[in-house]
């Protein structure tokens, strides 16, 4: 917006592009936005190309800037949620979450071969800064022995006490899922701090997935929860809504205050931690 670099799109715009990753929006943060300099800047070209409201794509970032920047300048926005962490107050789930998921768990069962063959745990870190959404879905269902995940606290020792057990049951590899954001640190540091508490001569490895987890064709579960959302936020913008995020709860769509959305936690599932505790045994 700010070099208004625009053009108007037509059904043919966006033609073949369902199944491909990534944005052809080429969307980036910006911190000339940040200013109000840069702000005034991308008024002005809406301004001249006649543009009277947004649909804002991203999270808490994204809805926090197109909030001040209708509070300055009048232009209605209404959200859709898009980010892989599924951490967004408002909406059971965010646009890229679920493709995350299926790549995270692509990667787990292929990592579940090779932690077979060999006798090994593995640690497998996965993305979740402030959320364990990815971690506690992929790891349901790759069968991991361990989830941690920044919203509970899981002592290192509980980890230990895990995989002592599933070794007196003969078990050939084990599979300890961590979310990025996890007190206890990252990957390499729980890995190399369980290796120095079990004592056993235990082959540890550790494998980070990285951005691996944004890219990739999306899932058909992604490709209709972003239609639905993409014409939730149109017509609510539409019908004079602003200020909102478009979501789905309960398969409704709802709408979402946007300081709602910034200031409140969306609670991790206690039955999900609870689910992995069980199927580890």
């Amino acid at each position: 917006m700010i070099a208004g670099d625009m053009y108007e799109m037509s059904s043919h715009s966006v033609s073949n592009i369902v199944q491909r990753g990534g944005t052809i929006l080429k969307s980036a943060r910006s911190k000339e936005f940040m200013t109000i300099e840069g702000r005034e800047k991308a008024h002005k070209a809406l301004v001249e190309n006649g543009i009277e409201g947004l649909v804002a794509i991203g999270g808490n970032g994204t809805f926090t800037g197109a909030m001040i920047f209708e509070r300055e300048f009048g232009i209605p926005t209404v959200g859709a949620p898009g980010t892989i962490d599924n951490d967004l107050y408002g909406t059971d789930y965010t646009i890229g979450f679920d493709t995350a998921v299926n790549t995270a768990l692509d990667a787990i069962d292929r990592i579940r071969d090779t932690a077979s063959s060999h006798d090994r745990v593995f640690f497998i870190e996965v993305m979740g800064r402030d959320s364990g959404y990815i971690a506690i879905q992929s790891g349901i269902a790759g069968g991991a022995e361990v989830v941690m995940v920044p919203e509970v606290l899981t002592p290192l020792s509980t980890v230990v006490d895990t995989l002592r057990q599933g070794w007196s049951r003969s078990k050939s590899s084990s599979i300890v899922v961590v979310s990025e954001g996890e007190e206890e640190g990252n990957a390499t540091e729980i890995a190399n701090k369980i290796k120095a508490q079990v004592n056993v001569d235990v082959d540890i490895r550790v494998t980070t997935l990285g951005h691996i987890q944004r890219g990739g064709s999306p899932s058909a579960r992604d490709r209709i929860l972003a239609s639905r959302l993409g014409l939730g936020a149109l017509e609510g913008l539409m019908a004079g809504q602003k200020n909102v995020m478009a979501g789905i709860i309960n398969d409704d769509l709802v709408y979402t205050p946007f300081e709602d959305t910034i200031r409140l936690p969306k609670p991790i599932n206690e039955d999900m931690l609870r689910m992995v505790k069980i199927l580890s045994i």
